[in-house]
């Protein structure tokens, strides 16, 4: 007589079987990143690098201000319209005037270059300017650079318009010396004229000069 399987063993086996006619699971899916994967060598060549622009990071402003740190000072600048890329304030250049055009060959009737007016202003300019003041070697350039531009800015008072000026100064040391100061110019003398004045203490000496000649 056959023997007949137990009960669990044919449990079992039923257990089995159908486990092995089951599909099998589907593969596993995986998500794909934003980066491309990096390709493999060809030809001995190393993978490309990967770019900075897809960097999530991303830099701070350098216009941002530590904690604890100094306010940067803008107050000069909101005294000025324009300020130039270094910072500093651009001033506007002084602009001169100008004449117009006359369309004339000399100055008007009594317009002209007074010689006699000049160099009396000359020789009383000198006397108040200098007076007793004492010759100094380290001091004589800043004096005598002074002087003519104040006799200048006098002569320009007296002396009628679309005259220009020069002034000249010669300043010494009173001595035994001799000295001759002598000048030579190309204009007409027709309206163009000079006023020369001396002055000299104890202790030094002094010729300036004023020329005029009529621009037009």
């Amino acid at each position: 007589m056959a023997e007949q399987p137990l009960p669990e063993t044919a449990l079992l086996a039923q257990v089995l079987a159908a486990d092995n006619t089951e599909a099998p699971p589907p593969p596993r899916t995986t998500r794909r990143g934003s980066q491309p994967p990096a390709r493999g060598t060809e030809d001995g060549k190393p993978p490309p690098l990967l770019s900075r622009r897809n960097s999530v990071l991303s830099r701070r402003s350098s216009f941002g201000m530590v904690p604890g740190s100094r306010r940067p000072s803008i107050g000069p600048w909101m005294l000025h319209r324009r300020v130039s890329f270094s910072g500093l304030p651009i001033f506007q250049p002084i602009l001169k005037t100008r004449l117009g055009n006359t369309y004339r060959m000399g100055p008007d009737k009594g317009c002209k270059f007074d010689a006699e007016r000049v160099q009396r202003l000359l020789e009383g300019s000198l006397v108040c300017a200098l007076g007793t003041t004492a010759y100094n070697p380290q001091g004589s350039a800043p004096l005598a650079q002074s002087l003519t531009e104040l006799l200048h800015s006098q002569a320009k008072e007296v002396v009628p318009p679309r005259y220009k000026l020069v002034c000249h100064v010669v300043l010494g040391q009173q001595g035994q010396q001799s000295l001759l100061v002598a000048s030579r110019g190309l204009w007409d003398p027709e309206t163009d004229s000079f006023a020369s004045a001396t002055f000299s203490n104890a202790s030094l000496f002094a010729v300036a000069t004023v020329y005029g000649v009529y621009f037009e």
